[in-house]
Order: structure tokens, then sequence, then C-alpha cells
């Protein structure tokens, strides 16, 4: 286990409540705000996992469209608003790389820039548990940053070999912009060979 701290523990400034209003306002001036979510559905199956789920924005959509939704997030602050604002979906405070759900999902998806913000030295141990979680040929979705000084899309394909999982997509955007070398961001989509 890594010995440095959560990134997005020690850099997120602000309330859950402020992060969550920022995509209410902007949903309330017309803007889509569920480009995550359209992303995920659009890939089929039935149960997702939103590792890394924050205030539940994501899983909270994909919930309101009939999917079977869990959330995970580290910090409870987030999750505080998560279970107000949909408390029929279980959202459980746990860290990525120890999790143990005690079931197989569709899908996973990671928005947020989720994998930038773990705690450096961990993010082979989350994409290992994440792809634990997933039934034989489920898809792992992950958006992120691409910065210098973080965690490279390099990193997370070699991670994402080890756990067993194929590259089978990448994008720039979520709503499926052609992904190019040298992007700023990217949305990848692994799938999941192992059985039991």
């Amino acid at each position: 286990m890594s010995n440095e701290p959560n990134r997005w523990l020690t850099e997120r400034s602000g309330s859950a409540d402020e992060y969550d209003a920022t995509y209410q306002q902007r949903a309330a001036a017309g803007e889509d705000v569920h480009g995550e979510a359209d992303f995920v559905a659009a890939l089929g199956g039935h149960s997702v996992l939103d590792a890394g789920c924050g205030t539940g924005r994501v899983g909270r959509e994909l919930a309101r469209r009939g999917l079977d939704v869990a959330g995970v997030d580290i910090d409870v602050q987030m999750l505080a608003t998560a279970r107000r604002m949909a408390p029929a979906v279980p959202w459980l405070a746990a860290d990525l790389a120890t999790v143990d759900l005690r079931r197989k999902f569709d899908a996973i998806v990671m928005a947020g820039n989720v994998m930038i913000y773990l705690a450096p030295g961990s993010e082979g141990m989350v994409v290992a548990n994440m792809a634990r979680h997933l039934a034989p040929g489920g898809l792992l979705v992950a958006g992120f940053q691409l910065q210098a000084g973080y965690f490279h899309l390099q990193q997370y394909d070699d991670c994402a070999a080890a756990a067993g999982l194929e590259l089978v997509q990448r994008w720039a955007t979520w709503d499926r912009v052609p992904w190019c070398p040298g992007g700023d961001y990217a949305v990848s989509v692994h799938r999941y060979g192992g059985g039991e």
C-alpha cells in the first residue's frame, strides 16, 4: 500500500455541496453535464460501479436511467451529498485500492480525474482491485487529464494489462472525440477477460 496521501483529500477546496452546485448551475443554464453517464449507458450492461464517485453526479444519473448503481469514494463529505441526493443508491466510504464489495459489475467508471487524485503509488492496486470487481467481459472506463507530473497514460495501460484488462477503445473526450496522441485528456475503455 502507498504511504503517500490521497491527492484529492489533500488538494480539494470548498465543500461537497459547493462542488455539486457548480454542476447543477451549469445544467440549469442549459449545459449537458451528463456526458460521462451518456458514455457509460451507451456501452450497454445493467450494473455499474461509480468508483471515486464524489457527490455521485455520474452514478445518480445512471441510477435515474434505471441502471443498478453503487458508488465508492474515500471522501466522506462528498458521500454525504451523494446520500442526500440519491438515498436509494448504496454509497460506500472506502479506499478503491482495498474495497471489497463482494459483487461483480458489468462496468466500472472512474470519471472526474480519479486516477490522478489517487495516492501516488496506489494506482496499480486500484486498477487491479477494480478488475476484480468486473464480471468477465466487463468494462473499466477511466477518464483523466494528462499532465506532466501526474500519472500518465502509458502507466495506466501498464496497470490495466497487469490486471488482465485489454484496451478496446480510447477517446479524447466523453462525447467520443477521436483520440490523438499528445492530447491533454483521455477516456479509456478496457475489457476484463478473467473468470473466477
